[in-house]
């Protein structure tokens, strides 16, 4: 009777042994699918979920493209940090001097080109323009994506050499589309937001990098936003410098006092329209909010050219003198 335990004891130590192994491989597999989401997500490579073709003779912003690519423009300089990055940005004067100036920020996936025909549609409206590669995107350096998180540091950095470049009675314009869109309302909440900058115009802008990745899970692949997606938060934290939590759009407006054009379109399957809702109730300052009829993602200058240009210069009125 004494050896009966023993083969009880074995048996334990098989299942504990087993069971180890399990959560090892299990724990293995999140991490190496957190770091394949990670690349996916935010290392500077080719994104074959983002359309990024030339655009079409038939495209209604076809014309405004071509002209502000064909322009001969100024090339401004900043380093970001974290990382000590050259950063890279395009500067068209107006036509007429001025000392209104918009800076516009692009998509995920995008860069300063891919932003020309809003920078035509500006510099008919009579605004000195910047357009800046992001860090992680066309000329500027930078391994990591920071979907805006990282690029409101940036921005306040190009805004401020507005104002040196062009003096202290600026008046600045923050503008942006899609995750730039999220750029100009993190930036909004900063507290060293110069007093030059007089108002914002996000357009189609997520509400948190947590949300917006979070939706991404279950639309793009199907699966369920935990665990892996704090997983990929927490290699984000690590490699990059900031989580998916902190990087919200929404705790930023509540602290902007600012006046700030919401726009998005109803038909918005990337950013999910309802976003644009939540944004637009936690702003804190002065607001419009503007739901294009149709449109899809990042389309609603596309949906009707001439009505985009006639809310933004009706909102640009009420603040710029």
């Amino acid at each position: 009777m004494r050896h009966s335990g023993q083969p009880v004891k074995k048996h334990h130590r098989v299942l504990w042994i087993t069971l180890i192994v399990v959560v090892l491989l299990l724990v293995g597999g999140l991490l190496g699918a957190g770091s394949y989401f990670f690349q996916v997500a935010e290392v500077r490579s080719h994104k074959a979920f983002i359309n990024n073709a030339a655009m079409k003779k038939n495209d209604p912003l076809y014309q405004k493209d071509q002209w502000f690519r064909q322009q001969k423009k100024q090339r401004w300089t900043i380093t970001g940090q974290p990382g000590n990055l050259k950063l890279v940005a395009n500067y068209l004067p107006a036509a007429q001097k001025t000392n209104k100036t918009v800076v516009i920020a692009h998509g995920f996936g995008g860069n300063k080109e891919k932003m020309s025909a809003y920078g035509t549609m500006f510099h008919d409206l009579g605004f000195n323009v910047l357009i800046p590669d992001d860090r992680a995107a066309g000329q500027s350096q930078g391994k990591y994506i920071g979907y805006g998180w990282l690029d409101r540091k940036d921005y306040l950095k190009w805004i401020n050499l507005v104002i040196e470049k062009n003096g202290q009675d600026s008046q600045i314009l923050m503008d942006g589309v899609s995750m730039g869109g999220a750029t100009t309302m993190m930036v909004s909440g900063e507290r060293n937001v110069p007093k030059q900058v007089k108002a914002y115009i996000e357009d189609c802008g997520y509400t948190s990098v947590k949300d917006e990745i979070n939706y991404q899970a279950k639309s793009m692949y199907g699966i369920p936003s935990w665990p892996l997606v704090p997983i990929v938060s927490a290699i984000s934290q690590v490699r990059a410098g900031y989580n998916y939590t902190e990087a919200s759009s929404v705790n930023a407006v509540k602290r902007n006092q600012r006046p700030m054009l919401f726009i998005h379109g109803s038909k918005d399957t990337f950013v999910p329209t309802k976003m644009v809702y939540q944004n637009y109730k936690a702003a804190a300052g002065p607001k419009e909010l503007w739901v294009v009829k149709g449109a899809k993602h990042a389309a609603s200058f596309k949906h009707d050219p001439a009505v985009y240009q006639q809310h933004v210069e009706a909102f640009l009125n009420r603040y710029f003198k």
